[in-house]
């Protein structure tokens, strides 16, 4: 891994909300939002000054985004968080970046490498490129799937027999 850290993105800006250059944050991470948290923006930082909705559907204004118009001229940008400003993850918690690219193995044989996480609607799922033949198999994040994950040697070891595809790794 690079010394530096990436950054993580915390959602997009979306629709407008109101007059007051407040909109709604699609595709967001809210424990990356909260009052105060300086959210870069196109390369600028901005404070976030308001903050409504849920958590699932998120309302924020930035510091100097004061009208319906300079939201809207925002709409479709990241909201990205240095990593070193996001909480801590509890144990067997990880940010995507963290997981993409590891090697994916079960019992030691290659099975492929992650391309990326995919949230679905139970549970998040990591996507594999699958090592014989490119194609992609889904491994949800349970237990029963994933028997361990170690981000610093870049090896996550899974149960294929779990997801009924032992058959399908190639040697």
């Amino acid at each position: 891994m690079s010394e530096s850290q990436p950054d993580l993105e915390a959602g997009r800006i979306g629709r407008p909300h109101g007059l007051d250059g407040s909109f709604y944050v699609t595709r967001a991470r809210s424990r990356l939002l909260s009052l105060g948290t300086i959210v870069s923006v196109a390369g600028q930082g901005m404070a976030i000054v308001r903050l409504a909705g849920t958590a699932a559907r998120p309302i924020v204004r930035l510091e100097g985004v004061e009208d319906r118009p300079a939201a809207e001229a925002l709409r479709g940008l990241p909201l990205t968080v240095p990593q070193e400003q996001a909480p801590e993850l509890a144990e067997g918690e990880w940010w995507a970046h963290e997981l993409e690219g590891c090697e994916v193995l079960d019992s030691g044989r290659l099975v492929g490498t992650v391309s990326r996480l995919v949230e679905l609607p139970s549970c998040e799922a990591l996507e594999v490129k699958r090592a014989h033949d490119g194609e992609t198999l889904l491994v949800p994040m349970v237990k029963d799937a994933i028997r361990s994950v170690e981000t610093s040697e870049r090896r996550i070891e899974v149960n294929l027999d779990f997801l009924g595809a032992e058959d399908r790794v190639g040697d």
